[in-house]
């Protein structure tokens, strides 16, 4: 495998990049602790901010975070090191977001939007795949990204492929006025960078999916941006669309970092509209490489209107949210054998990357088999409060 410096994980433009995040310390109170990224150092500001969420309520949370004094925890370097140390040395990252919901959009490209078709087409056999990809394309043809979603023209495609006996639920997303949004991970479950992400031990199809993933405070306010991967199973949705919680939530399913960058000057959402990002597949047991990208200018629902259907009056977020966009990542590079296409194997190094936000770095491992999930909302009140105590006591 391709060695990977903590450097080519930052931003290429650490100097002026307002980064904020969670990582665990093991003292002076073991748990999370929240972080920012100054001077390419890091600095620990949990005295004064108790969750993330917290922060990026803030009005101007890059601000905020700029002048809060705290400890300093060393090179921010030497925190991606801890954190793709095997095991881990504290501190280490974890994901950047605490009490906030965890959101995916999905069939957001073309692209991604046909391999669904096909997946529940073949109903999650991968050995179809491939002879459906040519007869599906035949009919609705490559090139679905000018269809603006929702309008006169979508619609009358719609009743086009109705005729002809082709029309998906993944097409009424992708095509139709709804964005599909989900639930893909629950508060604190996440993973962050260097951590192993989970594969559902009975997924046989499966795949990462790269993404840009919004940070969304409780008022709907876009504040920053990090990397993700909406791990997939293909084989278990392509079965049943009803069956997407067990395709996308499962331990370690969703990882997310390194950091959230936070909007600024020199950081826009118009940066994240522009944004490519790169997918890097290596396989520890084979040598395989696979290496793509997506562009989010392809992107069929600007990302301002994908947090509109999120949230509103129909549906409230108190402690905010992070909204996976979507990709038009859909690997068909055959790896086990022709026509098969490509599936994980477990020690798979994936690394999802773009310059203005560095590189998330996770491999790949089964659910089952990896750290249980155990620090939850509980846990967190009492870190909190033994935190304070122990604040209030001197210690």
């Amino acid at each position: 495998m391709q060695s990977i410096s903590a450097e080519d994980c930052l931003p290429h433009d650490l100097d002026r990049a307002l980064l904020v995040g969670r990582v665990w310390r093991d003292a002076p109170v073991a748990g999370p602790a929240i972080v920012v990224v100054r001077g390419g150092r890091v600095v620990d500001i949990s005295s004064s901010v108790a969750t993330l969420a917290d922060l990026l309520d803030q009005s101007h949370p890059g601000r905020v975070a700029a002048q809060l004094e705290g400890e300093d925890l060393g090179p921010v370097e030497q925190l991606l090191e801890n954190s793709l140390a095997e095991p881990k040395v504290a501190p280490w990252l974890l994901a950047p977001c605490d009490l906030q919901a965890v959101k995916a959009c999905g069939v957001t490209f073309a692209v991604s939007l046909l391999e669904r078709v096909i997946e529940e087409q073949a109903g999650g056999d991968p050995h179809r795949a491939s002879e459906l990809r040519t007869d599906i394309q035949a009919v609705i043809g490559s090139d679905l990204a000018q269809i603006q979603p929702g309008s006169q023209a979508a619609m009358a495609l719609k009743k086009a492929l109705q005729s002809r006996g082709v029309w998906s639920q993944y097409m009424e997303v992708g095509i139709g006025p709804d964005a599909e949004v989900f639930t893909k991970a629950q508060p604190l479950s996440s993973v962050g960078f260097g951590d192993r992400v989970g594969l559902h031990p009975a997924s046989r199809w499966n795949n990462p999916e790269p993404e840009i993933v919004l940070a969304v405070n409780a008022q709907g306010a876009i504040q920053g941006a990090a990397l993700g991967n909406d791990v997939n199973l293909r084989d278990i949705e392509g079965r049943s669309a009803l069956l997407l919680g067990k395709a996308k939530d499962n331990n370690a399913s969703c990882a997310i970092g390194p950091f959230v960058r936070l909007f600024d000057e020199y950081f826009t959402l118009d940066t994240v509209r522009q944004a490519s990002v790169v997918l890097r597949i290596e396989g520890e047991d084979d040598g395989f490489l696979l290496e793509d990208a997506s562009h989010m200018r392809e992107i069929s629902r600007d990302p301002l209107q994908l947090v509109e259907q999120t949230i509103g009056t129909h549906h409230q977020y108190p402690d905010g949210f992070m909204l996976f966009l979507g990709t038009m990542f859909s690997p068909v590079q055959d790896r086990d054998g022709p026509g098969q296409g490509f599936t994980h194997h477990l020690g798979d190094r994936v690394t999802i990357a773009t310059p203005s936000l560095g590189a998330l770095v996770n491999r790949v491992g089964r659910s089952d088999q990896l750290p249980p999930w155990t620090f939850g909302l509980r846990s967190l009140y009492a870190h909190l409060t033994q935190r304070t105590t122990s604040t209030y006591k001197g210690e």
